[in-house]
């Protein structure tokens, strides 16, 4: 069965100090302590994808860093903010590997919600930056959450 790993980027910086944002010092270090349990547990992706946007290209180095996807990782459309949460969920019928898909809110937790509901503005997950929340494929389609981790669990 196919895991996706779906990630809201690390902190960020203000505008005002980083005009593209990238993540903060804090935001390293605490998306190196969940990439480092992640990669105990372990969790073991094909690739992982994010958006175009400079925070989720730093979190998603680290997570690469950490976790050595075989394909490694690549910037993909439809992860931005606004994007519709409709051009992953189509993608996704026609991957069978486990992969990571890191982005924004409110696309990750519309994409998530539209999963495992097929209503995206209803569900209980609540996103933290850096955190990971695992879904998980059964026959006929049918997504499962299977874990979540958060920094304040660490």
């Amino acid at each position: 069965m196919m895991k996706l790993y779906l990630i809201q980027h690390a902190q960020a910086k203000n505008k005002n100090e980083d005009p593209e944002r990238g993540i903060t010092e804090e935001g390293y270090v605490i998306t190196r302590k969940i990439a480092n349990f992640a990669k105990q547990i372990p969790i073991e992706v094909r690739k992982i994808y994010h958006s175009g946007k400079k925070r989720a290209k730093e979190t998603a180095e680290i997570f690469k860093e950490y976790l050595e996807p075989i394909d490694g990782f690549e910037s993909a459309k439809g992860l931005n903010p606004l994007d519709s949460h409709l051009i992953w969920a189509g993608l996704l019928s026609d991957i069978d590997d486990n992969i990571m898909l890191i982005g924004h809110l409110p696309h990750m937790q519309k994409l998530c919600n539209f999963l495992v509901s097929k209503d995206e503005s209803k569900g209980d997950i609540k996103f933290k930056n850096s955190g990971i929340v695992c879904l998980e494929r059964y026959p006929g389609k049918r997504w499962v959450v299977e874990l979540e981790i958060n920094p304040e669990t660490l």
